[in-house]
């Protein structure tokens, strides 16, 4: 008598368990840190010496919803960014072991925190006042609903993208005063301009990788000058925006003489770089680029930020008596 052939019955695998980790991956929270520090410099900006000495702990107390509520939403939009682009992330290298390409995270689970930071931290910056949570919420909705869908259907997602990431510093500003005006619309140009050489950085440094997934997000789809002479331009026009405040003409923001030095200083530090990525088109060129704009950003709003207290606030009206 013949043995009935045996069947083999395959096992589900177990459900994947959450972890925070894996949380933190896809909500990119060091990335979410840099995008809040651009906002604690724009909240820093609209608070004046004369408020903070009528009352401290109040302005400490906006000061940390802003920074929780602004890392929320930074990180939900991170998280749904993530949740569209999962397959096309399981063809590049730089993000094929993000969590749910690498299986690491069931799809409910990263729902759920996209879902839940974005409410929390919706609600934490409505609080503040309803200008910045309406910043907050467009800033989700612009990066999630045009530029994701869009990054993979033409270069010009790049500068859709350049509004959602211009809104940090200006919703610093408005969440220190419950109000939008020319100080604002001066911080969201300068961050606006910025972000063309130091995305085209970042894209011709991962051209290749990006191709995997479909994605070609230099202006001319290549790599070719169209690139490098954009990113020169837009770092000699982001050179000019971050001067404007000591013309006197941008109301309560203001740069003083020396202020002024130091902020062109950094600039001329990222047109050179910008520069020389024309002149010798390049990967290492590129990470020069990009790094250089990095560390310019940040070095203009701390110029900022101390011209501002020191010599336009106690220490300056110590000077000027």
């Amino acid at each position: 008598m013949s043995e009935a052939p045996s069947v083999t019955h395959s096992v589900p695998s177990p459900p994947r368990p959450f972890r925070w980790s894996d949380a933190g991956q896809l909500m990119k929270l060091r990335l979410a840190a840099s995008v809040v520090f651009s906002a604690v410099a724009g909240f820093l900006l609209g608070v004046s010496v004369q408020e903070l000495s009528l009352g401290f702990w109040p302005r400490l107390l906006e000061f940390l919803v802003l920074v929780t509520g602004g890392m929320l939403v930074v990180g939900s939009s991170n998280a749904f960014n993530q949740i569209w682009e999962r397959d096309r992330d399981a063809l590049m290298h730089r993000t094929k072991n993000r969590p749910l390409p690498a299986g690491r995270m069931q799809l409910g689970h990263a729902w759920a925190v996209a879902l839940i930071t974005g409410v929390l931290g919706l609600v934490a910056l409505f609080w503040l006042n309803p200008l910045t949570g309406a910043f907050g919420a467009l800033s989700i909705a612009l990066y999630v609903l045009v530029y994701t869908p869009l990054k993979a259907v033409t270069p010009w997602a790049v500068l859709v993208g350049a509004f959602p990431g211009a809104i940090p510093t200006m919703l610093g500003w408005v969440a220190a005063t419950g109000r939008f005006g020319i100080e604002p619309g001066v911080l969201f140009a300068l961050q606006f301009v910025w972000q063309f050489p130091h995305f085209w950085a970042i894209a011709w440094m991962g051209f290749d990788d990006y191709a995997r997934a479909g994605y070609y997000l230099l202006p001319s789809r290549k790599k070719d000058r169209s690139a490098t002479y954009g990113s020169f331009v837009y770092a000699a026009f982001m050179v000019a925006i971050s001067l404007l405040p000591a013309s006197g003409l941008t109301g309560a923001l203001k740069l003083s003489w020396l202020g002024a030095v130091l902020v062109l200083g950094a600039g001329v530090w990222v047109v050179l770089a910008a520069l020389r990525m024309h002149r010798e088109p390049s990967d290492p060129q590129a990470r020069k680029l990009m790094l250089t704009t990095i560390g310019y950003l940040t070095l203009v709003q701390i110029i900022y930020v101390i011209d501002h207290f020191f010599l336009h606030g106690t220490v300056g009206f110590l000077f000027r008596r």
